[in-house]
C-alpha cells in the first residue's frame, strides 16, 4: 500500500530534494559573477547583506547569494568547493532541520553555509560537538572562511576563563560543546551580577553529530552539584549485605530493564541483618535505597563495560562511545555504591544546585538543526520531541560499498575466532580492516587474539581515546588493522591509502550488534565514503546480550538438531531481519523511556524557567523595589486569610495578627488590636500593607536609596537561590519515590504533577516570607556583599565549598530561638554558632 502511495504521489523527501534543487539551480547560475570578484569585493558582501537585512530584506531572499559568497570563500581560503548536495544540505540546515549525510559527504563544510547566512543578523550562532577536540579543529578550519569573510569565530572550551568566555560568546559564529553550553546556561543562572553572565539570549543553534547528543544523551541531565554531608558507612553495610544474598532466592534480575528486585525471603533477610521490624517503614526509606543500590552495584553493573576502576576511582563509560566519561558521576547514590562494591574511598554524596536535560536545553533556542550521518531510525523521536524533521542528503557519488548478511556462531568464542581469521585473512592481502566492539573487555579480547597470531594492530577506546583522531584517520591505510570501541573517534574522516581501492577498500567488522540499529550503519557508515570501494560483515553468537534478550533459545535449538559445533556459522538473511526486528523493538522501548524522563524533566522546567525569568529581571532590574513590594503583599494577603476565617468578626484571631506583624512586618508596638477591630478584612489588608509601605520608606530614608537598592538584591537573591536549591533537592526525592503510587492505581506523572506544582507554590510561599522578613527586620550595613548561597562544580558529585557565613545582625538576633537553625546558612543550631 505504502508502494502504491509513494508511486502515485513520490516520496515526500525526494519532493523536498526536487525543491531545493531549484535554489542550487539558482546559486549555480550566479557562481561566475562571484568567482570574478576581488577579494576586498567578495569581503564586502558581508556589510552589504547586513545592510540589507536592516532595512527589511528577509534573510530568505539573500540564501543564495550568500551560499555563493560561502561557496567562493571556501575555495579561496580552504581549497574546497562545495558539491551541489552541500548546498542542499545547508539549506535543510538553514530551515531548522536535520540533515542526514553519510559519512565522508563533508558535513563540516556544509555547516559553513547556514551558520555564516545566519550570523549576518548579529544574534550569535552556536555550533555544537561532541568533543573539545572537534570543537577546536572546526572552529581553526571553518573560521578561516567566516573571518576572511569579516566575522568573528569563537571557540567554547571547557576551562577558559570567565573573560575569555565572555569573549566567545561575543563572537559571531561560537563553536563548543553540548555538555560547555549547558553548563554555561546554568552557571549564568547562578551569577550575582549581570555582568557576571557569558551568553546572549539563545538563538540558532547546529548540533553536529546530532543523534549522539539528542538521543543518546538526552536521558543524561547536566548537573552542578555541592556536597552533602552523609555517612558514607551505609555504602559498605549495604555492600557487605548484599554480597551474601543469592539471585532468584532473596532478589529477582530483570535483564530488559536492568532492574533489581527484592523478593519476601530477601526482605526477611535484610530486616534480620539490620535489626528491624519492617523495611519498608518510611522510617527506614533511606536502608531500603542503600540496599537497592548495592544491588544493581554487583549484579548488574560490570566492571570493564559500564565502568573502569582507574587510580581509586569509579569511571563511567559511555555505552555508545566507549569514551571514558572523566568527572561524571551516577546520580542517585549508585555511584557511592559501586565505591563500595570495588573496596575504594566512598566519595559523599552530593546536593544538586542547577540542574537541566539537554532536551530542554536545546528546545529554548530559537531555531535548532543538526547534522549527522544516522537519523532515519529515530525520526519519530527528533518529531515528536523537537519538532526536527529529517532530510535525507543524496550523496555525491553513488554508494558502493558491499553490505554481506549477518554470520551467526553457537558461542562466543566461536564468533570471535571465526573474526580473527577473517582479520588474518584479509591482512594477508593488505586490505585494511576497522573491527567494531561494543565493549572496552571485547576490543582487548581482539586485540589479545590477535597478538598471538602476530598482527600489528592499534587498539581505539575510551583508555587511550587522547589518540584517538590520530588512530581512526589512519585505518584505511594499506595492511592497517585498528579495533574501535563502538563509535570512538566519530568526525574524523578515514582516507583511503593509494592502493588500497585494488584490495577492495576498507572492510568493516561489527562484533555484536547493538541495541540500536544507528550505532550499526554509522559503524558500516565508516567505508565506502565518496564513492570509495568498502565492504562490511557482522559476526554475532546466541551469547551476545542481545541475541539472548530476544529469542536466541530457537536458533540454539535449530543448531544442535542440526548439529553444529561452535566454529559452523549459519549465514542468513533471516537472522539478519530477526535482529533488526529486534532491534527495532529495543529503539521503542528505549524512546518511551526517554519520553518519560522528558515528561518528568517538563514539570521542573517549567518551573525552572519562572525562577530563571524572575532572577534575570532581579539582576537586570536597577531598581527592584516593585518586585520587592509585589512579594510582601501575598504575604500580609495570607496572614489576614489565615486569622479571620468564616463570616463572624467576633471569631477572628485578631491578636495573632497583631504578634505576627510585631515579629516579622512592623516595629514593635506600632500597631495593636483596636486599630483592627470593627473592619473588613480587605480594609485590615490594606491598613496592614500601608503600614509596611510608611515603614519601608522610613528605612529607605535612613539607610540611604542607593543602599536599600542593593539591600533589596542582597535578600530576594539569597532568598530565591536558598528555596530553589532545596526545592531542586525536594523534588527529586519525590521523583524517586513516585513510582511507588503505580501500585495504589495512580497514575505517577499525573502524582508529580501536581505534588510538584503544590511543592513549588509553597516554595514561592517560602520565598515570599523571607523576603519580607528581612526586608523589613533585618539590620542593614553599608558593607553590603551579595554572596553565594553554595558554590558548586559542573557534574554530579565531587565536593563544593560552602558558602561565606555571614554575621547576624542584632535586631534580627533577637527574633531567633536559640534552637532554631543560625540564619549564617551553616545548618548548625543559633546557640552553636553565631549565639555563642
Amino acid at each position: 500500500m505504502l508502494g502504491l502511495v509513494k508511486k502515485i504521489f513520490g516520496d515526500a523527501n525526494e519532493r523536498e530534494v526536487k525543491r531545493l534543487m531549484r535554489t542550487v539551480e539558482q546559486i549555480n547560475a550566479i557562481e561566475p559573477q562571484f568567482t570574478g570578484l576581488s577579494d576586498e569585493a567578495l569581503r564586502a558582501k558581508t556589510q552589504e547583506f547586513k545592510e540589507r537585512l536592516a532595512k527589511g530584506e528577509e534573510i530568505d531572499d539573500i540564501l543564495p547569494e550568500a551560499f555563493a559568497t560561502v561557496r567562493e570563500a571556501a575555495k579561496r581560503t580552504l581549497g574546497m568547493r562545495h558539491f551541489d548536495v552541500q548546498l542542499i544540505g545547508g539549506m535543510v540546515l538553514h530551515d531548522g532541520k536535520i540533515a542526514e549525510m553519510k559519512t565522508g559527504e563533508g558535513k563540516t563544510l556544509v555547516g559553513t553555509l547556514p551558520v555564516y547566512l545566519n550570523a549576518l543578523l548579529g544574534r550569535g550562532v552556536h555550533v555544537i560537538t561532541v568533543n573539545d577536540y572537534l570543537a577546536q579543529r572546526d572552529s581553526q578550519l571553518m573560521g578561516q572562511v567566516y573571518e576572511f569573510l569579516g566575522l568573528t569565530v569563537g571557540c567554547n572550551l571547557h576551562g577558559l576563563t570567565h573573560a575569555e568566555k565572555q569573549e566567545a560568546y561575543a563572537c559571531d559564529i561560537t563553536y563548543g560543546t553540548n555538555n560547555e553550553y549547558g553548563f554555561d546556561y546554568l552557571r549564568d543562572n547562578m551569577v550575582l551580577y549581570k555582568e557576571q553572565m557569558v551568553q546572549r539570549p539563545l538563538y540558532f543553534a547546529i548540533i553536529d553529530e546530532v543523534d549522539s547528543i539528542l538521543i543518546d544523551e538526552a536521558r543524561t541531565p547536566l548537573i552542578i552539584s555541592g556536597q552533602a554531608a552523609k555517612s558514607t558507612e551505609m555504602y559498605f553495610a549495604a555492600d557487605r549485605f548484599v554480597s551474601r544474598m543469592k539471585q532468584d532466592e532473596d532478589f529477582t534480575i530483570d535483564i530488559k530493564l536492568r532492574n533489581v528486585t527484592l523478593t519476601e525471603a530477601g526482605v526477611e533477610k535484610a530486616e534480620r541483618a539490620f535489626g528491624i521490624d519492617n523495611l519498608y517503614d518510611h522510617a527506614h526509606v533511606l536502608l531500603n535505597h542503600h540496599i537497592q543500590q548495592a544491588l544493581k552495584a554487583t549484579f548488574i553493573m560490570r566492571r570493564d563495560v559500564d565502568y573502569v576502576v582507574q587510580d581509586d576511582e569509579v569511571v563511567i563509560v559511555d555505552e555508545f562511545t566507549g569514551r571514558l566519561m572523566a568527572g561524571r558521576r551516577y546520580s542517585d547514590g549508585l555511584h557511592q555504591a559501586i565505591e563500595a562494591k570495588e573496596q575504594i574511598k566512598v566519595q559523599n554524596e552530593s546536593m544538586t544546585l542547577a540542574t537541566i536535560t539537554f532536551q530542554n536545553y536545546f528546545r529554548m533556542y530559537r531555531k535548532l538543526a543538526g547534522m549527522t550521518g544516522t537519523a532515519k531510525t529515530e525520526e519519530e523521536e527528533f518529531k515528536k520531541i523537537y519538532g526536527l524533521e529529517v532530510v535525507q542528503i543524496p550523496t555525491n557519488r553513488t554508494n558502493i560499498r558491499q553490505d554481506s548478511p549477518d554470520v551467526v556462531y553457537k558461542s562466543e568464542n566461536g564468533k570471535f575466532k571465526a573474526v580473527v581469521e577473517e582479520i588474518v585473512k584479509r591482512h594477508a592481502n593488505n586490505q585494511p580492516v576497522l573491527v567494531g566492539t561494543v565493549s572496552i573487555e571485547n576490543s582487548e579480547r581482539v586485540s589479545e587474539m590477535l597478538k598471538k597470531r602476530g598482527i600489528t594492530h592499534k587498539v581505539l577506546n575510551a583508555k587511550y581515546h587522547a589518540e584517538e583522531a590520530e588512530i581512526i584517520s589512519r585505518a584505511g591505510q594499506a595492511g592497517a588493522v585498528t579495533i574501535a570501541t563502538n563509535m570512538a573517534g566519530r568526525g574524523t574522516d578515514i582516507l583511503l591509502g593509494e592502493e588500497v581501492p585494488e584490495t577492495g577498500g576498507l572492510h568493516i567488522i561489527g562484533t555484536e550488534r547493538h541495541e540500536s540499529r544507528r550505532i550499526d550503519n554509522q559503524l558500516r557508515g565508516r567505508a565506502g565514503r565518496q564513492g570509495d570501494p568498502g565492504s562490511s560483515q557482522f559476526y554475532l553468537s546466541l551469547e551476545d546480550e542481545l541475541m539472548r534478550r530476544f529469542g536466541a533459545e530457537n536458533i540454539m535449538g535449530m543448531m544442535e538438531r542440526l548439529g553444529f559445533d561452535e566454529d559452523q556459522p549459519i549465514e542468513s538473511r533471516m537472522i539478519s531481519r530477526a535482529v533488526e526486528s529486534a532491534q527495532k523493538r529495543v529503539e521503542g522501548n528505549n524512546f518511551d523511556m526517554r519520553k518519560v524522563v522528558l515528561q518528568y524533566d517538563d514539570v521542573m522546567n517549567q518551573q525552572r524557567e519562572i525562577i530563571y525569568k524572575q532572577r534575570r529581571e532581579v539582576l537586570e532590574s536597577e531598581n527592584i523595589r516593585q518586585i520587592a513590594t509585589d512579594m510582601i503583599k501575598p504575604v500580609v494577603e495570607r496572614i489576614v486569610e489565615a486569622h479571620c476565617e468564616g463570616d463572624i468578626p467576633e471569631e477572628w484571631d485578631l491578636q495573632a495578627i497583631v504578634d505576627y506583624a510585631h515579629g516579622n512586618l512592623l516595629k514593635e508596638d506600632t500597631l495593636t488590636k483596636d486599630e483592627l477591630w470593627g473592619k473588613e478584612k480587605e480594609e485590615i489588608i490594606e491598613l496592614l500593607f500601608d503600614k509596611v509601605q510608611q515603614l519601608y520608606d522610613e528605612r529607605e530614608e535612613l539607610i540611604g536609596e542607593e543602599t536599600m537598592r542593593e539591600f533589596e538584591k542582597v535578600v530576594v537573591l539569597r532568598a530565591v537561590d536558598s528555596k530553589w536549591m532545596d526545592h531542586i533537592d525536594a523534588m527529586d526525592q519525590l521523583r524517586q519515590g513516585i513510582h511507588l503510587r503505580a501500585y495504589g492505581g495512580t497514575d505517577p506523572l499525573r502524582e508529580y504533577q501536581f505534588e510538584g506544582f503544590e511543592m513549588f507554590k509553597e516554595m514561592i510561599e517560602n520565598i515570599q516570607e523571607e523576603i519580607t522578613k528581612y526586608i523589613m527586620k533585618a539590620h542593614v550595613e553599608n558593607n553590603l556583599e551579595r554572596q553565594e548561597v553554595a558554590k558548586g562544580q559542573t557534574e554530579s558529585g565531587g565536593s563544593g565549598e560552602p558558602a561565606a557565613k555571614r554575621p547576624v545582625q542584632k535586631d534580627e538576633a533577637e527574633r531567633i530561638g536559640r534552637n532554631d537553625p543560625c540564619p549564617c546558612g551553616s545548618g548548625k543550631k543559633y546557640k552553636l554558632c553565631h549565639g555563642k
